[in-house]
């Protein structure tokens, strides 16, 4: 990494810093993940693990039945399109052994989802075609895609309308349930609060570091919000926001009218804080040093720094010298502690509803047959697949010293945002 020697007096330069190789996923997206203990959630967290796993490319027989479930089928064409949605073309690089694992453990959650949707029927929790329609209006609008930009990444996945539609169903059938199970968990006892605290003291330290606002620009056409489409205009958009900065133009408005991303953007590019050892991990040592010993608050970095594909502009809202033990007593943390304590109850109680559902069900898992009948014909041997080369982007007219560290991670329901965080772990999901 090249020495850090930047001046608020220097013209702002699209000199991109080296991003350290240990970037954080919770941290590049940015995301403040509220606990939200529904089982469908817990589904998608699984379905998350087949992101290293892809669908062949000889599509089964839509019509053919891969299980059943109290008499009710799941298609293989409904397990592919599960399968392709996570894992995003790379289906030309896995053995026949490794596609059908991704099948199997893609059925696996079908079944789970259609155990439950099944029990939420027999509750009359079905949602109404109204109800349906709003929460996928909904995510296009978190999205950030246009309507033409959404029906194209359902149509990458092999999704229709009707399909998402019936998703949904299921999906807001299964959280309706959720509800009604862990409705009757109570909130913990005050002794139980304090003997948490007092076990997990180290859970309980606001550490040094530094509270940040961001610009985000974006070389990708993405949403509507978008104004660049190319690295050469990003580069230039943001030498002209940070020109624009760096004569005194506020902060808060110029990331209201002109951040690419929606959420920091409402919020007059508020992001998150980060512990030190955090800003070592997202922007490396270098960027780290100077946010935490030379800027001072209200400083903005003279220099784009590269995120994940995209650019972003920083200022230095506030900053912790030292790491400070907090108390019962301290904002937030008695709530926290209660949060966490439910959720773990929630937790334990799904799992338990979900194994006697399970056991309950009359399920015949074809797919999973046809798997023992034929074990030897399944190759573990990978293809050869010749690595397509990313060529590195050097933006025009700039000294660069790294190329963006790309690591894209696309849905129809998500657009990585940068957005709030906390600094403490709990068990968390996302909504997908």
């Amino acid at each position: 990494m090249p020495p850090m020697n930047l001046s608020a007096k220097i013209d702002f330069i699209p000199k991109i810093f080296q991003m350290s190789q240990t970037t954080d996923n919770q941290i590049l997206q940015g995301v403040q993940i509220k606990v939200r203990e529904r089982i469908v959630l817990a589904i998608v967290l699984v379905l998350a693990t087949f992101s290293a796993i892809s669908c062949n490319s000889e599509r089964a027989s839509g019509g053919e039945i891969a299980a059943t479930v109290n008499g009710k089928p799941i298609r293989m064409e409904e397990v592919e399109r599960v399968v392709k949605s996570q894992l995003r073309g790379e289906e030309k690089k896995l053995s026949p052994l490794e596609i059908a694992q991704a099948r199997l453990q893609a059925l696996d959650l079908l079944i789970q989802r259609e155990v439950l949707f099944q029990k939420a029927q027999k509750e009359n929790l079905v949602p109404r075609d109204e109800e349906i329609t709003a929460e996928i209006n909904k995510r296009k609008t978190e999205s950030g895609l246009s309507q033409e930009e959404f029906e194209k990444r359902l149509k990458e996945i092999d999704e229709t309308e009707a399909s998402l539609r019936e998703s949904v169903k299921k999906e807001l059938a299964i959280q309706k349930l959720n509800d009604k199970i862990t409705g009757r968990i109570e909130s913990p006892k005050e002794s139980e609060i304090k003997a948490f605290f007092e076990s997990n003291r180290e859970l309980f330290k606001a550490k040094r570091g530094a509270q940040l606002a961001v610009i985000v620009i974006d070389p990708q056409k993405t949403s509507e919000q978008d104004t660049t489409t190319n690295q050469v205009e990003a580069q230039q958009k943001a030498k002209e926001l940070g020109d624009r900065l760096l004569r005194g133009a506020d902060f808060a408005t110029v990331a209201r009218e002109n951040s690419e991303d929606p959420q920091t953007a409402l919020r007059g590019g508020d992001w998150r804080y980060f512990t030190e050892e955090e800003l070592k991990q997202a922007f490396g040592d270098a960027a780290a040093d100077y946010i935490m010993n030379k800027m001072n608050v209200g400083d903005i970095i003279p220099q784009v720094i590269p995120f994940e594909g995209r650019y972003l502009i920083i200022k230095l809202q506030r900053r912790q010298e030292k790491d400070e033990d907090q108390t019962l007593d301290s904002p937030g943390v008695r709530q926290q502690i209660t949060d966490l304590l439910v959720n773990a109850r929630k937790q334990l109680l799904i799992q338990a509803y979900m194994a006697v559902a399970m056991d309950e069900a009359r399920i015949e898992n074809f797919l999973a047959k046809k798997v023992i009948e034929n074990p030897n014909e399944l190759s573990g041997a990978r293809p050869m697949v010749a690595e397509t080369p990313t060529p590195e982007t050097t933006p025009s007219n700039t000294d660069t010293n790294s190329s963006p560290n790309t690591n894209a991670n696309t849905s129809v329901n998500s657009k990585a945002n940068v957005n709030s965080g906390g600094n403490t772990k709990g068990n968390s999901n996302v909504k997908k």
